[in-house]
């Protein structure tokens, strides 16, 4: 059977995920923008965590793991090559590994650009991938450490996993992205119904992360820029994919 995830809202903006894996009752969290939420609903659910992943070592996605271990005893997985930024870890890893949940395994996809250890996990048998700040909904993350032909060959891998895959990312910055999209394709119909859709939701309050890699090839400006429209809209037809999502990324810091 395949995980069940809850998306748990943190601080102001940010997203932990629970993964539960039914048949063996083991429970991953992935990534601790902070305690509180994350172990109230680990009480309603009655589970003890096993496992905490870490994506990346920004404090708002780590700062929340000291408080967790108070109560669960739990094996902290992250990138080696961050080993030395992290929170202590158990267990380090490195691109292509794979970690396990019950019975579902997990493979570690190294993506740097928003910070050079950073990394995903893709639980292909449960179509879901934790990305965190690498790719996001309708975005994705700063280019804080990299370059930026790193970070588009980072999404490029993400890109390529299958479309069905359900992207677990770190952020809820979905609106404002969507507003951004639409500077670079204002005539993508896909992209003027997901923005729609995204106010209506936003207005009941309701979370926008999760999102289908589907819905995110149509619609996100980051993953387009080998699209000959896009490329088109912004001038750049003789330019490279990685140049064209260069500019991409440098419009959406001055936005």
């Amino acid at each position: 059977m395949p995980l069940e995830i809850l998306t748990v809202p943190c601080l102001s903006d940010n997203y932990a995920f629970i993964a539960h894996d039914s048949e063996s009752g083991e429970t991953a969290v992935i990534d601790v923008p902070e305690a509180a939420p994350i172990l109230a609903m680990l009480q309603e659910r009655g589970w003890q965590v096993n496992q905490v992943l870490l994506t990346h070592h920004h404090a708002d996605h780590v700062q929340g793991l000291d408080t967790l271990l108070e109560s669960h005893s739990a094996k902290v997985v992250g990138a080696r090559s961050d080993a030395h930024r992290l929170p202590a870890l158990d267990i380090q890893v490195d691109d292509g590994d794979t970690v396990r949940i019950g019975g579902q395994t997990g493979h570690v996809i190294a993506v740097p650009g928003h910070t050079l250890g950073h990394i995903a996990f893709h639980f292909p048998d449960s179509k879901a991938a934790f990305t965190a700040d690498s790719l996001m909904a309708l975005g994705c993350g700063r280019v804080v450490e990299g370059t930026m032909p790193q970070m588009w060959e980072s999404l490029q891998k993400l890109a390529n996993l299958p479309e069905d895959t359900i992207i677990y990312s770190g952020h809820e910055y979905t609106q404002a992205n969507g507003a951004f999209a639409l500077t670079i394709e204002p005539d993508n119909q896909d992209l003027i119904s997901r923005v729609e859709d995204i106010a209506q939701a936003r207005a009941q309050d309701i979370p926008l992360v999760p999102s289908p890699l589907r819905l995110e090839l149509k619609t996100n400006p980051f993953l387009r820029a080998n699209e000959p429209t896009v490329q088109t809209a912004l001038g750049m037809e003789d330019a490279s994919p990685a140049e064209v999502f260069a500019e991409i990324r440098t419009r959406k810091d001055k936005f």
